[in-house]
């Protein structure tokens, strides 16, 4: 499975951004989707998860500010972050897995599929 991610870019404080990742299959009707992210020296930090059946989950960092959706239509799934903060401030990858025990934001962490990584910089 190959994820095509596309959007992040520079923004100032309070600013938006949307990222959007799309997989080159979804043969499993079930699969769980979503973003995390890698600033550096820093681990991998779950951001948000889309579950196939529609549930959604957040990092308690992102939650309120942060919104992911799937769009049916064209297969791909969207990260809408406003309200940025300069702690937001990483590289955000794409992760994709239909063989998941939980669908969370800190489970796509260790996924199988991952998108090249978008870098997302917040700064005035």
């Amino acid at each position: 499975v190959h994820l095509s991610e596309s959007g992040g870019g520079s923004v100032q404080p309070g600013g938006s951004l949307t990222l959007s990742c799309t997989a080159s299959e979804y043969r499993y009707r079930s699969y769980c989707m979503g973003w995390f992210r890698q600033a550096p020296g820093n681990e991998r930090e779950g951001v948000a998860a889309f579950k196939s059946d529609g549930a959604t989950n957040y990092a308690a960092s992102v939650k309120g500010r942060f919104t992911i959706s799937r769009d049916n239509a064209n297969n791909t799934l969207y990260l809408q972050m406003n309200s940025l903060k300069p702690e937001d401030t990483a590289v955000y990858y794409c992760a994709y897995d239909p063989v998941f025990l939980d669908c969370d934001s800190d489970s796509l962490r260790r996924f199988k599929y991952l998108g090249q990584g978008a870098q997302v910089t917040v700064s005035s």
